[in-house]
């Protein structure tokens, strides 16, 4: 299901992104990119990761990570690991990180 909709930055106190269970390292550049340039603006976001196996979000994690720490924009960032699981009756797997500087 694809779903549009625009709204306004300065409107969203903490913004939000995902990264869905089948993309694939593209979707990670191109957030890492979108989070460097929201912290401009925002002291934090919020992403949650998900995957197809349990292993999956924490390896995203791993992943943004490294990209986004390669930057010389990054300066430093505090990583805090939220609430993660599994979704019950699938197998689909999460894990909220909120990122700050």
């Amino acid at each position: 299901m694809r779903l549009e909709y625009g709204f306004e930055l300065s409107n969203v106190e903490v913004p939000r992104f995902s990264v869905e269970a089948v993309e694939g390292i593209g979707k990670l550049f191109t957030l890492a990119t979108l989070v460097l340039n929201v912290l401009d603006a925002k002291p934090s976001v919020e992403i949650v990761f998900h995957g197809l196996n349990p292993e999956d979000p924490e390896a995203k994690i791993e992943a943004f990570k490294e990209i986004i720490g390669a930057s010389s924009a990054t300066g430093e960032l505090n990583y805090e690991l939220g609430t993660g699981g599994r979704v019950a009756g699938s197998s689909s797997s999460f894990r909220w990180v909120t990122l700050s500087r």
